[in-house]
């Protein structure tokens, strides 16, 4: 099992539609590690640590969200896995 990191930006309608709650929820029924917050500029960040395609199937979810939100762009980075330990959401940045 490989593990990989990826840093996240979503953009679109995305804040005040339950979009960060809905993150936690994915990544943990995935089984994955990192976080997620708002962004002061709109967009939602997140760091997601696990299983290669585990990762990848969170990334495909992310499009959709929940059903208020509308997901314009994502960009996705690769960064070096570390030793996260559980999903959680953060506060604005």
């Amino acid at each position: 099992m490989k593990t990989v990191a990826k840093q996240v930006t979503v953009r679109g309608r995305v804040q005040g539609v339950w979009y960060r709650a809905w993150t936690v929820e994915q990544a943990r029924a995935l089984g994955l590690a990192g976080w997620v917050r708002n962004r002061s500029n709109g967009d939602v960040e997140a760091l997601i640590e696990g299983e290669a395609g585990a990762v990848e199937a969170l990334l495909e979810r992310l499009w959709d969200g929940p059903p208020a939100a509308r997901v314009d762009h994502i960009d996705a980075s690769d960064k070096v896995p570390g030793s996260l330990i559980g999903f959680a959401q953060r506060g604005t940045l």
